[in-house]
């Protein structure tokens, strides 16, 4: 373990940044490479709640008046301390999730990223924006964006990062403060995070950090903030979802997934193979966008089974900080548990293990061999059920269009991936899935780091987008301003009757003047010229 991270006065300081007004019972973390603890962090009340909140209200009254400039140059220094300070935030990520360097890295990679591209976006984004007006010159509308006002988070702990800071920044770019309640698991990354973004010059009350469970604090954040941000399991979602609807609270939930991964009959087995590994193993699977179902053609079923099972055979699992391992650590003991139970289930209903299916305590204490499974049926938990841990159900399917009904067979709606080698046929069949994200010949990375385009679930998946512009644009209520300059609207000095049956050749000649906008909007889009 990193000495340095495993620090107690070290870990102490950085818990300073906890929103706490009394003395509160405390809650154990530890390093899921060890299962030792490493501190222990507050279990906060409604009453830190309220004073968390009551402080970011009371810091965004100036953050929302500084010009967006100034805010945009605050995430672009977060941007480069982030970079300068990744060992730290690395280490720290591995010491509190146990997941493997290179999972740690695409965290931190991910967070940059968002800060450039929010950096870049915002100005535009958040400008005013002239609208037509109800009659042609009298009428001017104009809409603008007002921050929302204090942005709830509840993070989870697979990426501690991401899923923190990463939808904090648009918030905050909008004029938004934020209260984040993390994984108590966690806490401790979030912390660091927050110093980064105080140390860029983002006022230290603007980004209030409550810990605890979410099942104490959930409901009188949620009571309190004017949006909610969740990331997790869909049953906890459906309940963030009921307590935002009971208060008119704008949200953003990605729920759970149980992701497919389709390999076409014209697809090369070796290749899909290495993609399907990186898509089922990533963070050992407990990510929400990563594969649990794989549906290849039969034509190629067995070539790519070979490959696959060899592939995943050959990783090397370990929870070591540094580089090394492959696949790292499950967090804690009830994901093994989880993770342990859905493979006994199916193999006690007569499913096969094609390789792994065993906790390796010898590596870590919550270590769980990459697990491929053949023979799934509907009666198993690994059928329907979100595993989210490193086990993957192989299917053979006939046609495309049994794959792509088999993928569509679920609640949810989260990532798909296809694999071809005819790009245009894969994104034929990706149109037709029911996911949010759908990826050719990549897994989920594709997707996910074109951070200029939305991702979010369909179905139990979710509701809301991250990423794109409206993974700002949410932070925000739009306005519309209109002014009428001089012609009124209504029948005005003429008669009732003279209005209305003006009304109707006006509406038509109106008509035909937007028609021939378009027709000359299409010729300009076609090259014809008159």
């Amino acid at each position: 373990m990193n000495t340095e991270w495993a620090d107690a006065d070290r870990l102490a300081a950085l818990r300073e940044g906890i929103t706490v007004v009394g003395d509160r019972d405390e809650m154990s973390v530890e390093a899921p490479a060890t299962g030792e603890e490493i501190g222990a962090v507050p279990a906060c009340t409604d009453e830190d709640v309220a004073e968390a909140t009551e402080r970011a209200r009371a810091a965004r009254a100036d953050w929302v008046e500084r010009p967006i400039e100034e805010r945009v140059a605050a995430i672009d220094r977060f941007h480069d301390l982030l970079l300068d300070r990744r060992s730290d935030v690395l280490d720290l990520i591995q010491v509190e999730t146990g997941k493997t360097r290179r999972d740690a890295v695409e965290e931190v990679m991910d967070v940059a990223v968002n800060a450039r591209h929010y950096g870049n976006r915002a100005p535009k984004l958040l400008e005013s924006e002239r609208r037509s007006g109800a009659i042609p010159l009298a009428t001017k509308a104009v809409v603008r964006r007002r921050p929302v006002g204090v942005v709830g988070l509840i993070s989870p702990w697979n990426y501690p990062v991401v899923l923190t800071v990463s939808d904090a920044l648009p918030a905050l770019l909008a004029g938004n403060a934020v209260v984040c309640k993390p994984a108590a698991e966690t806490t401790h990354v979030a912390l660091l995070a927050r110093e980064l973004l105080i140390e860029a010059g983002v006022p230290g009350d603007l980004f209030q950090v409550v810990s605890g469970s979410g099942e104490r604090l959930g409901e009188p954040l949620i009571d309190r903030v004017d949006f909610v941000g969740f990331t997790g399991s869909t049953a906890v979602g459906r309940e963030v979802a009921a307590l935002a609807g009971r208060n008119l609270l704008p949200s953003s939930l990605e729920l759970g997934g149980k992701n497919p991964l389709l390999v076409l009959d014209d697809a090369d087995p070796e290749s899909a193979a290495a993609g399907a590994v990186r898509a089922s193993f990533a963070n050992a699977g407990q990510l929400c966008i990563s594969t649990e179902r794989l549906y290849v053609h039969e034509s190629v079923y067995d070539a790519f089974v070979d490959e696959f099972v060899a592939a995943t055979r050959d990783l090397s699992l370990g929870a070591e900080i540094g580089f090394g391992a492959d696949v790292g650590s499950l967090q804690s003991q009830a994901q093994l548990d989880k993770v342990r139970s859905h493979v006994e289930d199916a193999v006690e209903h007569g499913a096969d293990v094609l390789t792994g299916g065993r906790a390796r305590p010898d590596l870590g204490p919550y270590c769980f061999e990459p697990t491929v499974l053949a023979g799934v049926t509907p009666e198993m938990d690994a059928h329907d059920e979100e595993t989210f841990g490193p086990v993957v159900s192989l299917y053979e399917v006939g046609s495309v269009d049994e794959a792509v009904g088999r993928a569509n067979d679920s609640e949810y709606g989260l990532n798909a991936s296809v694999w071809t080698s005819d790009e245009p046929r894969g994104e034929r069949v990706a149109e037709r899935i029911d996911c949010g994200t759908v990826n050719v010949n990549e897994g989920y990375a594709a997707a996910w780091a074109s951070v200029d385009a939305p991702m979010g679930g369909m179905g139990d998946s979710g509701i809301g987008r991250r990423h794109g512009d409206e993974g700002l644009t949410k932070y925000t209520e739009t306005q519309t301003v209109a002014t009428q300059r001089f012609a009124p609207i209504g029948p005005g000095p003429l008669p009732d009757n003279l209005w209305a049956a003006g009304l109707v050749p006006a509406l038509r000649a109106w008509k035909r003047v937007s028609e021939l906008g378009r027709a000359r909007t299409w010729t300009n889009l076609l090259g014809w010229r008159s």
